[in-house]
């Protein structure tokens, strides 16, 4: 079984920063891609960003062009989510997931692996 646990969410004001993090139980973390979801109340869940098993290949929802930023340090078994230029419209929950693929799908069905989130509010 694999944990996913988030952190680093919180409240912060339109045009702030926060960094995401979600570490990994996964021993072969670095064998598989790892994404960001988010969810805001009332709406279904939502592709944000995706990272390749290796980390050379990214992908994005175009509502966080350019504004997000997704890494993965495979050494500690972590991905971040890098959020500036936050607006009010990205106050949602974030979830991380993770599933058996080397490459990123932007499909909730594609994961079966998720952390419990971290809620993200931006005030304006």
């Amino acid at each position: 079984q694999v944990q996913l646990v988030e952190s680093g969410g919180g409240l912060v004001q339109a045009g702030g920063s926060l960094r995401l993090s979600c570490a990994s139980s996964r021993r072969t973390f670095s064998g598989y891609a790892m994404v960001w979801f988010r969810q805001a109340p009332g709406k279904e869940r939502e592709f944000v960003a995706g990272i390749n098993f290796s980390g050379t290949d990214t992908v994005y929802a175009d509502s966080v062009k350019p504004r997000f930023t997704i890494s993965r340090d495979n050494a500690k078994n972590t991905v971040y989510l890098q959020m500036n230029s936050l607006k009010p419209e990205d106050t949602a929950v974030y979830y991380c997931a993770t599933d058996h693929s080397i490459l990123v799908h932007t499909t909730t069905q594609s994961y079966h692996y998720w952390g419990r989130g971290t809620q993200v509010t931006v005030s304006s």
